[in-house]
Order: C-alpha cells, then sequence, then structure tokens
C-alpha cells in the first residue's frame, strides 16, 4: 500500500473537513453545564470544555455525558464519510478532532482532544478502542496519572494501528498524537516538575 497516494478528489474533501469539522466543533461541555444551570464551565478549573473540567462542577453524570457526546461526534463524523471510502473518514475523522481543539464559535479555543480521538478511533479502527483503554487503564493503576495515561495511550495507537495494516489510518493517528502531545504540554510540564495532579486528589 502507498501511505501516501491520494484518491479522494479535492470537492469530496472539503466537503469532508467542513462536514467534520462543524460536527467536531459541537461544545457538549460548555452547552450541557450550561443546561444544568451550572454557569459557563471555561470560568473555572483549568478553563476547559471536556469532560476533566466539566467534573470540577462535582456533576459526575455531567462529566460522564460531555465525555460520550465528545467522544461520539469522532465516531459519528469518521463512520459516515467512511461510507464514501477510507480516506473520507480519515478527513472527517481529522477534521471532527480539530474542531474539538479549535472550535469557531469560542474563538477557537476547545477542548483536550482525547475523547474525540477515542471517538475518531471507534469509527476508523473499532478494535482498537480495547487496546486504548487497557493501556490508559493499566498506566492509570501503575502511576495513578490521568494525562500520563492518555499520552502513552495515543503514543501506543498509531504504531498498533500500523503493526496491523492501517497504514493510512495510522498516519492519521500518528498526527493526531502529536497534536494531542502539544495540547498536553502544560501536563508534560507538570509530570516532568512532580506537580501533576494524580487521578483521586483535590486540584
Amino acid at each position: 500500500m502507498d501511505l501516501f497516494s491520494w484518491q479522494l478528489g479535492l470537492p469530496a474533501t472539503f466537503l469532508c473537513l467542513v462536514f467534520g469539522y462543524l460536527l467536531g466543533s459541537i461544545p457538549f461541555g460548555l452547552i450541557l453545564t450550561r443546561m444544568a444551570g451550572l454557569g459557563d464551565v471555561r470560568k473555572i478549573g483549568s478553563g476547559n470544555i471536556g469532560a476533566t473540567n466539566v467534573l470540577r462542577t462535582g456533576n459526575k453524570k455531567l462529566a460522564a455525558a460531555t465525555l460520550l457526546l465528545d467522544a461520539l461526534k469522532g465516531t459519528a463524523a469518521a463512520a459516515i464519510a467512511s461510507f464514501w471510502g477510507v480516506e473520507a473518514g480519515i478527513v472527517a475523522g481529522l477534521a471532527a478532532f480539530l474542531g474539538h481543539l479549535f472550535p469557531v464559535w469560542l474563538s477557537f479555543k476547545g477542548g483536550k482532544g482525547v475523547a474525540t480521538y477515542i471517538g475518531v478511533l471507534l469509527g476508523l479502527a473499532p478494535l482498537m478502542v480495547p487496546a486504548f483503554a487497557a493501556i490508559w487503564l493499566a498506566t492509570a493503576k501503575i502511576t495513578r496519572y490521568s494525562s500520563l495515561s492518555a499520552l502513552v495511550a495515543t503514543a501506543v495507537i498509531p504504531i498498533a494501528l500500523y503493526a496491523t495494516g492501517y497504514g493510512k489510518v495510522a498516519l492519521l493517528f500518528a498526527l493526531m498524537t502529536v497534536i494531542t502531545w502539544i495540547k498536553h504540554r502544560a501536563n508534560i510540564r507538570r509530570l516532568l516538575s512532580g506537580t501533576e495532579s494524580r487521578i483521586g486528589e483535590k486540584g
């Protein structure tokens, strides 16, 4: 397989980009917290719109709903576009991921992308989702760092995809992994300095 060959035409690529971005840019964390009367989630904790920051409202069900919806928007984008081929799914999945990170509606300030990363993985290579979960859980059990668990899992997934024959999908996730690590740079600095909060700790 030529990993760098591209058969999807420019108009179809553009449509997949727009479709995926619009789905991915739906700020479920912000919408759900406002609907629940909890105000603007961007004004608490890290200021992030993702499930981890929603959890800081004290509402576990709302955080779980945010996690699920942020994942499913990536799944929907990748899976629906994949009816027109894997390249369409790749484009829409990447666009959904970027839409979550940089939503135009929120001045391009979105979440860190782990839930949507998993959602896109479910849409394009569903058998890899249990592998991601297993790596995350094992790392979390050993280190009790949520951020490190996500970083390790995202680092392994592109390699696992390539080794199992998902060539172009592996390239997509390699790119998404790099972006995820960049978005987690503050967490990485805290991990290196020993100041990152562990799972179950306050703050």
